[in-house]
C-alpha cells in the first residue's frame, strides 16, 4: 500500500485529499482505517505531510529498499538495493525496530550540506534474525528490551508475562514476532556472558556438524607413498614456522638460502589443506559457511577441526607435512627474478616465535645459544625481509605502523590493557607472505580460468575531497590529482610524524580508504601498491586461500579449474571476513570498557576524534575506545559548535578543535553498551 500511496503523491505535486485517495486507490470503506494508519506512519519517517486537508509528497524525497549492514552507536548505514547511491546513512532515533542485517525500506532524501544521502526506515521487509539478544531494563515501572543490534535507544516494550522473575540489567535472548523470552544469558559481568553474547549476536558456529566431525576424525594423518608422488621433496631444507606465542595452527613456514651469484632463494611452504578437504565435502561445506577462523582473546572458534586445524594439517615441527610451495630467486633490489610453484613435502626444523626471533634479532645470547643451528638461516631472513620491506615502501606500499589493543591477564583475570606494536619479526613473516601471495596472483592472471583475487579499489572521490577538506584545516596537504596515488599517501605519513594530531590524522585517513575485499575481477590492491595480489598463505584459517590452492593444483596438474564462477564466493567470503572481525573487535572493546569501569574517577589522556550535537567525543590514549564530554556538563562556558571541527566558548572564546590532546576524568562506564561519559580534568 505504501508503494501505491507515494505513487499517486507523485503524480498529484499539487496534494490530494483523504477522500480522493481513496477513490483512487480503491479503497474500501473497511480498509479506510488502515490507509490512516499508513498515512501517519509516512508522516512520522517526514516523507510526506498534511496541510489544508491535503497530503504532500516532501520535495527530493525517495523510497528505496535496503539492508540495514553497518550499525555504529545510534546511528546505522543501509546497503541500498539496486541502486549505485552509496550507504544510506541513518541518523539517531531514525531506525524504527530495524537492526544489523534486516531488509528495510525507507525514506531517504539528500543532505543539502553534506551531499550525501540520509534517511530514515519505515518497515522492516524482512528479518535477518528471528531472536534478539539485548538489556532487560525496569524504567518507570514498565519492562524494556534494548538490542544490542539495534542503533535505537529506545527500548521495546516487553509484556508483562515475559519479565517474570528477571533482574533489572541482565543479559537476555529474545523472540521478535512473539516478544518471548527465549533464554536468559546472565549479568554482563558474569564470566563467559560476553563471549557468548558475541557468538550469537554475530552467528558464529561453536561447533561443528556431526557429518564433518566424522569426515574429520576419519582423516589419516599418514600419507602414503603412492600420495608422496609428484610431490617436491624439501624435507631436508632448513624450514621453520614463526607464530604467536598461543599459535596452534601453524599455516605456513618458511626458508630462505643465499646463492652463489647472491640472490636469496626464498621457500614459502603453505599447509596443503585441500589434500585432506575434498570440495564439496561436508568438511567444505562447513568451512566455506565459516568462511574464516575467528579469534578471541580466550577462545578461537577454527574454520577446521581441530583434528586438521591444529594436528594434521598443522606444519609442526619434524612430523612431515603435505604442503604447496613456492619458490621465488629474489636479487638484492627486492626483484622476483624466478618463481616457481611446487606441490610438495617438508618438515619443520623448529617452531619459532616472534618474541624470541626479535630477541634474537637484538642480540639476546641465551636465546641464540638454544637456536644456534638457526641464527645464520635467520640473519639471511632478516636480510632478505629489509630488502623487500625496502622495495616494497619504495614502490608506493602503504606502512601505517599503527599499534593496536592487546588484553593482559593475570591468573586468569582481566588485569589491563596494552599497546601491541608489530616487531621486525612480524614484518619478516609480512614480507614473505606478501611477496608469496603476489607470486601467486600474478603466476595466475596468465591463464583463462577463474582467480579470487584480493583487491583494493582506490578511495572515492567524494572520500579523498572530505579528507582534503580536513587537512587543509590543520594546515596540511594531500596531492590535488584524482585518482589520488599510494606515494601521495605515504608522503603524508611522513609530514604527520611525531606531530600530536599524529594519530587522529592517521584514523581520519584511513576513514577515507576502502576496505579491500575479495573478487573474480583484478583491479588491483591500492593499499599494498600491487598490480596483483591474492590470498594464498593461510588456508587452515581463511577460505578464499583454500579456494587459491585449489585452483594453482589444478594448473600445476593440467587439470580443469575447480570452479566455473567465484562471484557468489567472493561476496560470502567478503562479508564472513568483516563479520568475524567486528566480532573479535567488538569482543575486544567490551572488555576494555570493563577495564575502565574499574578506574571511575581517574585522570587519563586522550584526544577530540568528533564534534557531535552533544559533545566531544574523545579517544583515550593506549585504550582505543572513546567516551562522550558533554558540553552540559562543561560549566566554565557555554559552548558553541562552530563547524564540524572546532567549538567555541561564547564568553570566554576558548576553542576545542579535533585531534586536540586533552586530560579527561572517567565519570561513569556502561561496558554492555560501550558507553562513557567524561569530564575535564
Amino acid at each position: 500500500m505504501i508503494e501505491n500511496i507515494l505513487a499517486l503523491l507523485k503524480k498529484h505535486s499539487y496534494g490530494i485529499r483523504f477522500q480522493k485517495m481513496t477513490q483512487k486507490l480503491n479503497i474500501s470503506p473497511k480498509e479506510k482505517p488502515l490507509l490512516r494508519r499508513k498515512l501517519k506512519q509516512l508522516e512520522y519517517t517526514g516523507l510526506i505531510f498534511r496541510m489544508g486537508g491535503k497530503y504532500y509528497l516532501h520535495r527530493g524525497t525517495d523510497v528505496i529498499k535496503g539492508k540495514l549492514v553497518s550499525v555504529v552507536k545510534d546511528y546505522a548505514f543501509v546497503k541500498p538495493e539496486h541502486r549505485d547511491l552509496g550507504d544510506i546513512f541513518i541518523p539517531p532515533g531514525k531506525s524504527g525496530e530495524a537492526v544489523l542485517g534486516d531488509e528495510v525500506e525507507l525514506a531517504y532524501s539528500y543532505d543539502r550540506k553534506k551531499g550525501k544521502p540520509e534517511g530514515r526506515v519505515i518497515r522492516v521487509v524482512k528479518r535477518a534474525k528471528e531472536t534478539l539478544i539485548g538489556v532487560y531494563r525496569k524504567e518507570r515501572g514498565r519492562a524494556f528490551f534494548f538490542p544490542f543490534d539495534s542503533p535505537s535507544r529506545e527500548g521495546l516494550p516487553l509484556k508483562p508475562a515475559t519479565e517474570q522473575g528477571l533482574e533489572d540489567g541482565v543479559i537476555i535472548e529474545l523472540d521478535r514476532s512473539r516478544n518471548q523470552l527465549v533464554k536468559v544469558l546472565g549479568k554482563p559481568d558474569d564470566p563467559g556472558v560476553d563471549l557468548e553474547v558475541i557468538t550469537r549476536k554475530y552467528g558464529l558456529p561453536t561447533s561443528f556438524s556431526p557429518d564433518a566431525l566424522r569426515e574429520a576424525e576419519g582423516t589419516r594423518a599418514e600419507v602414503s607413498s603412492d600420495e608422496r608422488k609428484g610431490r617436491m621433496d624439501f624435507r631436508d631444507w632448513l624450514s621453520v614456522t614463526i607464530d604467536g606465542e598461543d599459535a596452534r595452527d601453524f599455516d605456513d613456514a618458511v626458508s630462505v638460502e643465499v646463492l652463489e651469484k647472491g640472490t636469496f632463494l626464498l621457500g614459502v611452504h603453505i599447509a596443503d589443506v585441500s589434500f585432506y578437504v575434498m570440495q564439496d565435502s561436508p568438511l567444505d561445506r562447513e568451512a566455506y559457511t565459516r568462511g574464516t577462523s575467528v579469534y578471541f582473546p580466550d577462545l578461537t572458534l577454527p574454520m577446521l577441526p581441530e583434528k586438521l586445524s591444529n594436528q594434521i594439517c598443522s606444519l609442526r615441527p619434524g612430523e612431515e607435512k603435505m604442503t604447496v610451495s613456492v619458490v621465488l630467486e629474489i636479487d638484492r633490489d627486492g626483484e622476483v627474478v624466478k618463481r616457481k610453484f611446487y606441490r610438495s613435502m617438508i618438515a619443520t626444523k623448529a617452531r619459532l616465535t616472534y618474541k624470541n626471533v626479535y630477541k634474537m634479532f637484538l642480540g639476546d645470547q641465551k636465546v641464540k645459544r638454544k637456536y644456534s643451528y638457526l641464527v645464520q638461516d635467520l640473519m639471511k631472513m632478516r636480510e632478505l625481509a629489509s630488502i623487500l620491506r625496502k622495495s616494497r615502501i619504495e614502490s608506493g606500499s602503504l606502512d601505517f605502523e599503527m599499534s593496536e589493543p592487546e588484553l593482559v591477564y593475570k591468573s586468569g583475570v582481566l588485569d589491563a590493557v596494552v599497546p601491541f606494536k608489530p616487531n621486525e619479526a612480524h614484518w619478516l613473516i609480512e614480507e614473505f607472505m606478501l611477496a608469496a601471495n603476489e607470486a601467486v596472483a600474478d603466476f595466475l592472471s596468465g591463464f583463462t580460468i577463474p582467480v579470487l583475487y584480493r583487491v583494493h579499489p582506490p578511495p572515492a572521490k567524494k572520500d579523498v575531497e572530505r579528507f582534503r577538506e580536513m587537512l587543509d584545516y590543520f594546515g596540511l596537504s594531500l596531492s590535488s590529482q584524482y585518482p589520488v596515488k599510494p606515494k601521495d599517501i605515504q608522503s603524508l605519513l611522513e609530514q604527520i610524524k611525531g606531530r600530536p594530531d599524529e594519530k587522529f590524522i592517521t584514523l581520519e585517513m584511513l576513514k577515507s580508504l576502502q576496505l579491500a575485499v575479495y573478487s573474480p575481477e583484478n583491479t588491483g590492491h591500492f593499499g599494498l601498491g600491487k598490480e596483483y595480489y591474492t590470498h594464498f598463505t593461510s588456508p587452515i584459517r581463511r577460505y578464499p586461500d583454500l579456494i587459491v590452492h585449489r585452483i594453482l593444483k589444478g594448473v600445476l596438474e593440467g587439470s580443469e579449474a575447480s570452479y566455473a564462477s567465484l562471484t557468489s564466493q567472493a561476496e560470502h567470503c567478503s562479508q564472513r571476513e568483516r563479520n568475524a572481525g567486528e566480532a573479535e573487535k567488538d569482543l575486544l572493546e567490551w572488555r576494555i570498557y570493563r577495564i575502565l569501569k574499574n578506574r571511575l574517577g581517574e585522570e587519563f589522556s586522550g584526544f577530540i576524534v568528533d564534534i557531535s550535537k552533544s559533545g566531544l567525543v574523545i579517544e583515550l590514549d593506549n585504550y582505543f575506545v572513546s567516551g562522550v564530554m558533554l558540553y552540559n556538563d562543561m560549566k566554565e562556558d557555554y559552548y558553541l559548535k562552530r563547524d564540524d571541527k572546532m567549538i567555541s566558548g561564547r564568553r570566554t572564546g576558548k576553542k576545542y578543535h579535533l585531534g586536540e590532546k586533552l586530560k579527561v576524568i572517567i565519570v561513569s562506564v556502561n561496558p554492555e553498551t560501550r558507553k562513557m561519559l567524561l569530564h575535564q580534568a
